[in-house]
Formats: C-alpha cells, sequence, structure tokens
C-alpha cells in the first residue's frame, strides 16, 4: 500500500512540474493498453519495450495500468463480446489458424475471447485516451495548479525557511 501511495505522490508531483504533458499523457495511454491487455504475454512485452524506448512517462505508465485494470475488469463482459464476435467470424478463421500455427504467435494468446476483445478496445480507445489525458493535463496545470500557487498558504509555505531549504535541496539533487 505505502508503494503504490508513493506512485500516487509521485504522479501528482510530476502532473504538477514541468514534464511535457505528451510523456505524460503517453504514460497514461499505454497504461491504459497495459491495463486491458495481460502482463505476461507478448502484446504486454510490447508495450513495456515501446515504453522504455521512447520518451513515455513509466511510473505513470504503471499506475495508470494498475488503475486500468480495474476498468478492464469492469468491462469484461463487453471485451468477451467483442473478442468472441471477431474469433467467430467465417472469413478470419483461415487466418486465425495460420497464425495460431506460426512459432512466436500464439504467445499473444489472441486464441482467447477476452484477451482478443479487450486487446482490440484497448488499441482502439488508446489514441483518445492519450488526447483526452492531454487536454486533462493542461487543464489541471492551468485551473487547479495556478488557483493553488495563488492562495495565501502557498504563499506562506513557501515563505518558510523549510520551503527554501527543501527547493535548494531539490534544485541540486535535480
Amino acid at each position: 500500500m505505502a508503494l503504490l501511495l508513493k506512485q500516487f505522490f509521485g504522479f501528482v508531483k510530476l502532473l504538477n512540474s514541468e514534464t511535457g504533458s505528451n510523456q505524460i499523457a503517453s504514460g497514461i495511454a499505454l497504461g491504459f493498453i497495459l491495463g486491458f491487455s495481460p502482463i505476461l504475454s507478448l502484446q504486454g512485452l510490447a508495450v513495456i519495450l515501446i515504453m522504455l524506448f521512447f520518451r513515455v512517462q513509466i511510473g505513470t505508465a504503471f499506475i495508470s495500468a494498475f488503475f486500468f485494470s480495474f476498468v478492464a475488469y469492469l468491462l469484461d463482459p463487453v471485451c468477451n463480446a467483442i473478442g468472441q464476435s471477431v474469433l467467430e467470424t467465417e472469413s478470419l478463421k483461415p487466418l486465425f489458424t495460420e497464425l495460431y500455427n506460426m512459432p512466436i504467435v500464439p504467445l499473444t494468446k489472441f486464441y482467447n475471447s477476452m484477451v482478443m476483445g479487450s486487446g482490440i478496445l484497448g488499441f482502439l480507445l488508446a489514441p483518445f485516451i492519450f488526447f483526452a489525458a492531454k487536454v486533462a493535463i493542461h487543464k489541471y496545470r492551468v485551473t487547479v495548479v495556478a488557483r493553488f500557487k495563488d492562495t495565501k498558504f502557498w504563499k506562506l509555505v513557501k515563505a518558510t525557511s523549510l520551503y527554501q531549504w527543501y527547493a535548494k535541496y531539490d534544485s541540486i539533487a535535480n
């Protein structure tokens, strides 16, 4: 539980920082895909490799994957229906047979209706999640952070010697 709280507070600190909103939003979108797909599969490994190769906030991706896994659990009936309808499509059966007989492709577990449906839903909705997160981050930074920095409480905290020491330490440490 302490690790989860540490990650959450790190996420809030990240939202308040000068980190680019594209990096944070892409972390949220990749976390969405990761939350909807099984971690121990080829597509989970592919998402993790994408996170490592591109400028993505990895902590944001993992914390959003944690929260989106609960959303995926709630959407399991929808994902199962989508996957089942795709897997039972007559015109796609030869393709799925060919994919199943390939050496590495079965590691994606595409033959499971839940995995197929959640993969389709995850990959289709990820761009929308990216743009929604980008807009939400911008609105958060403009409204919440700007209002908080104008409060008397924040000005009082900023004037303390403890905060001055922390700001100096934070600038040296980073």
